[in-house]
């Protein structure tokens, strides 16, 4: 597969759009991000939980939430492969750029629609269930819309351009970008040249960013990660039970 790609060097200097788009804007994501979680943790620690609903429903949930958490490690594994490691990395290991763009686009539409399809089942039966619905928050009504124009536009962006498209090196534009905002070189013309879809899913990826410490996504940083490894709970009574009388064994 052949895949066009631009040197950040070539593109042209960034416009004062372009700062406020790729610049300005990430930066105020990634501040209230970090704000966020330290406000919520010291103000709202009784409401850092998932706010499960599962005694209203189960059956949606119980193959929703799985397909979802599933999808979205594996979407998570993808994009800090994608992103933060560079290209000259995946080469040294003797990985080729055809086999990698390969493996990375059908492992990473797998891993977007076993998400998607998950979200659609937590999403559905949040609109279809009536007791679940007058429950949803004003933060659920935020974030269920965010999440899925973030998975879908991602998804639509590697199908139109990956999967159907001539193909498109995001490694040397939006990833370079995406790099330079945490090493604090940002590089706006790195990601102004590329494809809509692709500048599109990184805006609302930020705005996620943004929202995630006022909604449930919170409970990422409390995953009981411990029961993995954690030793068996063996119980036992304290004392024997009691004898039973010989009356009682007739009867």
């Amino acid at each position: 597969m052949k895949v066009a790609s631009l040197s950040p060097s070539a593109a042209a200097p960034a416009s004062g759009t372009d700062l406020l788009l790729w610049v300005a804007i990430p930066y105020v994501c990634l501040a209230v991000f970090v704000v966020g979680h330290v406000w919520r943790y010291r103000h709202d620690q009784f409401g850092w939980t998932t706010h499960t609903s599962q005694l209203l429903e189960h059956r949606w949930l119980r193959w929703g939430s799985p397909l979802f958490h599933l999808g979205a490690f594996m979407v998570i594994a993808g994009h800090v492969a994608g992103l933060a490691v560079p290209d000259s990395w995946t080469e040294a290991a003797g990985i080729t750029e055809h086999a990698y763009h390969t493996t990375a686009v059908w492992a990473g539409s797998v891993a977007g629609v076993t998400m998607l399809a998950g979200l659609g089942m937590l999403c559905a039966r949040r609109l279809l269930n009536r007791q679940i619905r007058l429950g949803t928050d004003r933060s659920d009504k935020v974030l269920f819309p965010l999440l899925s124009a973030t998975v879908l536009l991602g998804i639509t962006a590697t199908a139109a351009h990956n999967v159907f498209g001539a193909g498109y090196d995001y490694r040397s534009t939006v990833s370079v970008w995406f790099r330079g905002l945490f090493v604090l070189q940002p590089k706006p013309e790195a990601i102004a040249g590329a494809p809509l879809l692709f500048q599109l899913h990184a805006l609302t990826a930020f705005l996620l960013f943004a929202a995630w410490p006022f909604t449930r996504l919170v409970h990422v940083w409390s995953a009981p990660i411990g029961y993995l490894v954690r030793p068996y709970l063996v119980y036992r009574r304290r004392t024997p039970p009691a004898p039973v009388s010989a009356s009682r064994r007739a009867a």
